[in-house]
C-alpha cells in the first residue's frame, strides 16, 4: 500500500496546536500597509484558529499532523 502524501501547499500554511485545532496567519500583512488602519494591522498580526466546518478538509490534507 503507497504512503498518504501529505499537501504542502497546507502543511507550510498551517500548524497544529497541542489540542489538535490548527492555526494560521492571516494574509494582507506584508506590504500596502499605510492605506490599511493601526486597528487593521494589529488583527492580522493575530494567528487565527479554523473553523470547524474546515477542519475535515484540512485533515485530510495533513494525515500526518
Amino acid at each position: 500500500m503507497p504512503k498518504i502524501k501529505t499537501n504542502r501547499s497546507a502543511a507550510k500554511r498551517f500548524k497544529q496546536t497541542g489540542s489538535g485545532k490548527y492555526v494560521y496567519a492571516k494574509s494582507h500583512a506584508s506590504h500596502i500597509l499605510t492605506k490599511k488602519t493601526r486597528k487593521r494591522k494589529r488583527s492580522l498580526r493575530k494567528a487565527r484558529v479554523i473553523d470547524r466546518t474546515n477542519m475535515k478538509q484540512l485533515r485530510l490534507m495533513l494525515p500526518n499532523g
